[in-house]
């Protein structure tokens, strides 16, 4: 190729760069003034080499103005980022269990302390049998849940739950699903007891709920977790149920294994 067609051709390129870089590369920028927001206790930021939550909301396709339903927040980690990250454009919806009350009223607490940042925020309940309708008003663009499905298995919740976020996605809405990953040919009973749940397993009930599965990432694996602990994953930071046992063994293979995959409602 000579000199003549090589530079209309770098600037066909960098046009089209132009034409689509400034929107992404702004989003970026704001998610990382999130991320290293004053908001965020350094504990919190600890935990984002383990918890990728760039790669890992850039997976399930999370953009600023997207509806969010976050299922299962807990104390809020991924709340700090969310919540700020669709504030201006987007809608950020917490998800609470209808009997989780104590750890409700933590929750408002702690969104009570930076209204410049949650005040745009709602919180919905879900339960079983009669709080499954947590559709709002024009659909979510995405229903995110970290680290809850072995939370849903004693019970039995998580065919109920998944065909609950189904009907509360836009078709063509994302259901994001990070979870403890256990081996291929362990128990359920194993997957109580040590808060590990297989890939099978969640594929299965997703399916079974209508979603097709979209892609699978690697970005939350950890292979140095051998998930044979006395105290299952909770043995494993940032909970190390142990104690000062073995601390920091613990503390060098780092948080759980996870999966992290992303599934679709059909157009």
């Amino acid at each position: 190729m000579n000199a003549f067609v090589r530079r209309p051709l770098a600037a066909l390129c960098a046009a089209i760069t132009l034409s689509f870089a400034p929107g992404v590369a702004l989003a970026d920028a704001q998610l990382d003034k999130v991320l290293a927001g004053a908001h965020r206790s350094e504990a919190n930021k600890a935990r984002d080499p383990f918890r990728n939550p760039k790669p890992t909301l850039a997976f399930f396709g999370v953009k600023p103005d997207s509806t969010v339903i976050e299922v299962w927040p807990g104390g809020g980690w991924y709340t700090e980022v969310l919540s700020p990250y669709l504030r201006d454009k987007g809608r950020y919806i917490a998800l609470f269990p209808a009997t989780a009350t104590r750890g409700l009223q933590n929750f408002k607490d702690k969104l009570a302390k930076h209204p410049e940042l949650y005040d745009k925020g709602a919180i919905a309940l879900i339960g079983v049998p009669d709080k499954l309708d947590i559709r709002p008003e024009g659909g979510a663009d995405a229903v995110l849940t970290f680290r809850n499905v072995h939370n849903w298995l004693k019970d039995d919740l998580t065919p109920k739950y998944f065909k609950a976020f189904y009907d509360a996605l836009k078709p063509g809405g994302v259901l994001g699903v990070v979870e403890h990953r256990a081996k291929p040919d362990t128990t359920r009973q194993q997957w109580i007891e040590s808060g590990y749940v297989t890939e099978q397993y969640v594929i299965e009930q997703a399916t079974a709920a209508g979603f097709k599965l979209d892609g699978k990432s690697e970005v939350n694996a950890n292979a140095r977790d051998t998930k044979d602990y006395p105290k299952g994953v909770w043995t494993l930071p940032p909970v190390l149920t142990l104690g000062e046992t073995d601390k920091a063994k613990y503390q060098a293979i780092g948080e759980s294994d996870r999966m992290t995959l992303r599934f679709v409602k059909p157009k």
